[in-house]
């Protein structure tokens, strides 16, 4: 029959295009949007990152809009990978849900930070707003993050 042929073709096509959109495949000579210069407002759904492509909360400190990921600069939230103990896996569990329920909550700018546009991953660093409120400055005031202080520290007693 003619239509097992193209429904398999169509099938083969929209996870091809999921694929693209996702980030999961690059195309030779295709770029992805660039995220933000100077301040550049953000409406989208965000979900908990289960792949590299995307718009995705990765942790408390570091999010991906279409592929890009976006280090939140002004803040440091526990590790949830490479953690140190017990106790930082658990708040930086709790760090990402706030930050997911955060990026959700409506749009909020994305501020250049003032040192450097990128850290030695590749990430964009940003400060992410909401009328003039820092995000990542109101998980400092729920006890989830630090204020970045230019290196990490330890988060287990």
């Amino acid at each position: 029959m003619v239509i097992e042929p193209l429904v398999a073709l169509i099938a083969v096509a929209a996870l091809g295009w999921v694929a693209i959109e996702r980030g999961y495949v690059e195309i030779p000579g295709f770029e992805m949007p660039e995220v933000a210069s100077g301040h550049e407002t953000v409406a989208r759904h965000f979900s908990l990152c289960a792949g590299s492509g995307g718009t995705c909360v990765i942790d408390g400190d570091t999010i991906r809009i279409e592929g890009q990921s976006i280090r939140i600069a002004d803040i440091d939230t526990p590790e949830v990978r490479d953690y140190g103990c017990a106790e930082e896996k658990a708040l930086g569990d709790r760090a990402t849900l706030r930050m997911l329920e955060l990026v959700n909550g409506g749009g909020f700018t994305m501020a250049l930070w003032d040192h450097r546009d990128e850290d030695m991953y590749g990430r964009k660093l940003r400060v992410l707003e909401r009328d003039g409120q820092s995000l990542g400055m109101m998980l400092v005031a729920e006890g989830l993050a630090r204020p970045w202080g230019g290196a990490r520290q330890s988060w287990c007693g």
